[in-house]
């Protein structure tokens, strides 16, 4: 039988090593770019996460011949009519990094009463094939942003991001916690099912 390959299409070394937990069951042999030998860059440039994650699984497909996925995720905010949005990452402009942009976040919030707060995270993961047949599926979870931070998990907006359910931020959740209940984690369940039906006889 020939093995199942499925590059993981994502430059950010945090995100693309939850990824592959989250398809460690798979039954795939689950790649980096690097180990891929997916040298290339990608410019995010799409209106919406499902852009976004389709341009990166496609582009990673036709470097390496291999399936590959890609996720497009980030942080809609209500009070702040659904920014940061697709421009999650760069949300502080040139050169953003995580902690700029929660300061970004912050400060625009710094008016917004605690109940206001809502946010949600989105995910979009997709599928792209090396016949070019692909799909594409989404997932959410629901959330409020704090004041300050806490917790020093994760990555991203995580330190800001609570739960009220758990009564914690994303970035004081355990790994198997965060991957049993977040936005990628319903996408990446979405996607397992997907592939162990109509997407299972590809490679």
């Amino acid at each position: 039988m020939t093995e199942k390959i499925m590059v993981v299409a994502s430059r950010n070394r945090k995100k693309a090593v939850e990824m592959m937990e989250l398809l460690k069951d798979l039954g795939w042999r689950v790649l980096s770019m690097d180990e891929a030998g997916a040298d290339i860059e990608i410019e995010e440039d799409g209106l919406s996460f499902e852009e976004n994650s389709y341009k990166k699984a496609f582009q990673v497909m036709k470097a390496t011949g291999k399936t590959a996925i890609a996720d497009d995720s980030g942080l809609e905010v209500y009070a702040l009519g659904g920014k940061p949005g697709v421009f999650s990452a760069r949300f502080s402009g040139e050169g953003a990094t995580d902690e700029s942009n929660n300061q970004k976040l912050l400060e625009m919030m710094k008016e917004v009463p605690e109940d206001e707060r809502g946010a949600r995270f989105v995910c979009a993961a997709t599928v792209v094939f090396p016949d070019e047949t692909y799909f594409t599926v989404t997932g959410e979870c629901e959330g409020q942003i704090l004041f300050e931070p806490r917790g020093t998990g994760g990555f991203g907006y995580d330190p800001l991001f609570f739960v009220p359910d758990l009564g914690k931020t994303f970035a004081q959740l355990d790994a198997e916690t965060k991957n049993s209940i977040s936005h990628r984690a319903k996408a990446f369940f979405r996607v397992k099912q997907l592939l162990s039906c109509a997407g299972g006889n590809k490679a």
